[in-house]
Formats: structure tokens, sequence, C-alpha cells
């Protein structure tokens, strides 16, 4: 894999190698490479590692097959994909219900694999849904960026909004649920709210309307991303989402939960990226 990444530096002044060490979190044996190659280049000259680098300089760096190596997975159907966001770098799609993101053997076809037909390119998975989950998912268009969305999305820095209609009354407007969540020991497909033994889990959940029948239309805000993790709170406090086949008993076509949108700071750019996906089921099926 041969590719250029061209930039214009957003980041405060500092040298070539804080750069790269620092804001791109590019590994010690990739940087070896680039400084070994004189592969990068600021405003088109070649220059060393103590080199300054202003906000604004163009940054170029060349990658091949010593930085990153050849990664092929079999091939999808592009017309599957309803692409969201598109950059250089980046892609978030529209997965509908009932597709994996990512296969779990080999020559498995999954949302990945369409992703990567429609950019032309192996795509690398940043974050994930269930695969009864509808909604916004980001991938990673080349190597180079993953470590660096991967960053964001461990400090916390990715917010993901979710509508979720759930069975009863949600008394109040807003609540934190804080349950730790661990697996279920008698069923590997669950998990369940352990506070001793689990992870930390935190959502944050707001009513967005009432339904006569005994519903309620919730939006929720994931602060981390553990398995499971809205439909084991929202079940724990007597909320089940609807068609949930693990933690609900009430039935419908499909789990209602929908990854509505996703907000970050683009890292390479610093623009602020606000992408929503849009629902058939949840913005004409519900209850009135």
């Amino acid at each position: 894999m041969t590719f250029t990444v061209k930039i214009t530096n957003p980041y405060p002044k500092g040298t070539v190698k804080e750069l790269l060490e620092e804001h791109l979190l590019i590994p010690r044996k990739i940087r070896h490479f680039l400084r070994t190659k004189k592969h990068v280049f600021i405003n088109g000259q070649n220059i060393n590692w103590q080199s300054l680098v202003n906000k604004g300089d163009l940054i170029e760096l060349i990658f091949d097959d010593d930085d990153y190596p050849v990664k092929t997975i079999p091939t999808g159907n592009k017309d599957l994909v309803d692409c969201l966001y598109e950059d250089e770098h980046l892609i978030i799609v529209n997965k509908p219900e009932g597709m994996k993101v990512h296969g779990n053997e080999p020559k498995e076809i999954a949302l990945l694999n369409h992703v990567s037909s429609y950019a032309g390119q192996t795509c690398y998975v940043v974050h994930r849904l269930d695969k009864e989950t509808s909604g916004a998912v980001l991938f990673a268009k080349n190597p180079f960026i993953l470590p660096i969305i991967n960053r964001l999305l461990e400090n916390k820095h990715i917010q993901r909004e979710y509508w979720a209609l759930a069975e009863g009354q949600l008394p109040q407007k807003t609540a934190v649920f804080r349950e730790k969540i661990g697996r279920d020991r008698h069923d590997r497909r669950k998990r369940l709210v352990d506070q001793k033994h689990g992870q930390t889990a935190i959502t944050h959940v707001s009513l967005l309307k009432h339904f006569s029948n005994n519903t309620s239309l919730i939006k929720c805000q994931l602060q981390t991303g553990r398995t499971h993790q809205i439909r084991v709170h929202l079940a724990y406090h007597g909320y089940p989402l609807i068609g949930d086949p693990l933690y609900s008993r009430k039935t419908a076509s499909r789990l209602m939960l929908h990854a509505h949108q996703l907000r970050f700071t683009h890292p390479l750019t610093l623009e602020e990226i606000k992408i929503e996906a849009n629902s058939a089921t949840f913005e004409k099926g519900l209850p009135r």
C-alpha cells in the first residue's frame, strides 16, 4: 500500500518530531522509515527531524508497504452503502438494522466489506454497532488515521447520540445511569449489571416523548462504550428496548435502537463534524 497524506498543519508550532509523535501518533517504527527514506516534506521541502512546523504549513507524508503492509478483504456491494460523510481519511455511513459491522470469519461479508468497496480501498472499523442496531458508523479509510481517531474515541471526544423506543413511561426528563456492566456467566450472548466485577458504564438519557401505548422515545448519549450498554442500562431500570431479543419480551419488527448522531472535531483539520443518520422506522413508524 503506497499512499500520500497531505494536510495543512492545524496544530501549534513545533518540531517535525513533535508533530509525528504527539499529534499524528505515528508509531516509532514507521517514524524511522519516514526519516530514513526522507518521506517527510514541509511546504515541498525535505527537512530534518528538528525543523519547525508552523500552523498553516503544508505537510506531506509518503507511506509504502514497509510502513503499512497491504491488507485485503472480500469484496462487498457498494450499492448497499448509505454514505453520510466522506473525505480523504474518514467515512461515515448509515448502517441498516440486521447487518453486522464486520464479519467474524475471514470470508464473511459485512458492512465493512461494502464500505471498502464503496471507498475503493480497505477501510478500518473505528467503533461498532450491534447487528440489530441501525445508524451512523465511523470508519477510517487508511491505517494512518486509525490511531488518531481511536485516541479521540478513547478520550471520549467522539459524541454518540442514540434514539431508543422503550417500554414504560420514563418519569423524569433526564437521568444518568452509572451501573457497571459485566458478562452474563449463564448466557454468553448477554451482559448484565455487575457492580462488583463489571466495567464502568455511563449512559445519559433524556425523554423525548411519551406515547399512549406505554412506551417512551428516549435519547441516549454514551460516555462509555460497553457492549449492549444502552440495552442493559434501560432494561435494568425497567425500560427495556422494544424488539430487543435478549432483554425484552415485547416483540417488534426490529430492535428499536438507532445511532442518530455523531459529533467530533476532525483531528486533521480541527473542523467540527456533526452527522445525523435518518431512520424511516423512527421517523415514520413510531406510535402516534
